[in-house]
């Protein structure tokens, strides 16, 4: 029994590390680069809204691959696009497909919204395709690690966590010598 809960311990263990780990890259790259986090060639967004629920839920973070040429889209395919300004991004399913001459423009519309986006959403501002990868609620922890106490916390947190455990080591180590340093017939009668 004590050897089950040790490996579930060390599983436990290795999960939050390798967790934290990722966030840090995570963090640290979209810093790094200024723009957009990213990994294995996919960008991450996270979800602020929840108008596209029940597809991905508000604060989940979703995976959305870059595209090549973004007048490939069809019906259907989730998308995300710039709205205005390069800062503010939505990602909402395409109803209809416009061309027009040498421009294609997309109807978009969430789908838990009741009407398409007033706007038709150009070609050039599509940023990437949602490609199905989503991990409910992970972005509220994404978001506050991009903040500024979110930041502290990831730098002093895991340096605390070593500590208490480095002093737990110390504390078990001691009473281990001290055990073995009572004469024999002490021990005995414990």
């Amino acid at each position: 029994m004590k050897k089950m809960l040790k490996i579930i311990s060390n599983l436990i263990t290795g999960i939050l590390f390798l967790l934290l780990i990722f966030m840090i890259f995570v963090v640290v790259s979209s810093k790094a680069s200024g723009g957009q986090p990213s990994f294995l060639g996919y960008q991450l967004k996270t979800v602020l809204s929840g108008s596209m629920e029940p597809t991905f839920k508000t604060g989940s973070i979703i995976a959305i691959k870059p595209l090549q040429n973004p007048t490939d889209l069809n019906k259907g395919d989730v998308i995300t696009f710039m709205l205005g300004n390069e800062d503010t991004f939505a990602t909402h399913r395409i109803v209809e497909v416009i061309k027009n001459d040498n421009q294609v423009m997309y109807k978009t519309k969430g789908d838990n919204n009741d009407n398409a986006d007033p706007d038709l959403t150009l070609a050039q501002n599509v940023v990437g395709k949602y490609v199905g990868f989503t991990i409910p609620y992970a972005g509220y922890l994404v978001d506050f690690a991009k903040s500024k106490n979110g930041a502290a916390l990831l730098l002093v947190l895991p340096g605390l966590l070593l500590l208490c455990y480095s002093g737990f080591t110390i504390f078990k180590a001691l009473r281990e010598i001290d055990g073995s340093k009572k004469p024999k017939d002490v021990q005995e009668t414990v």
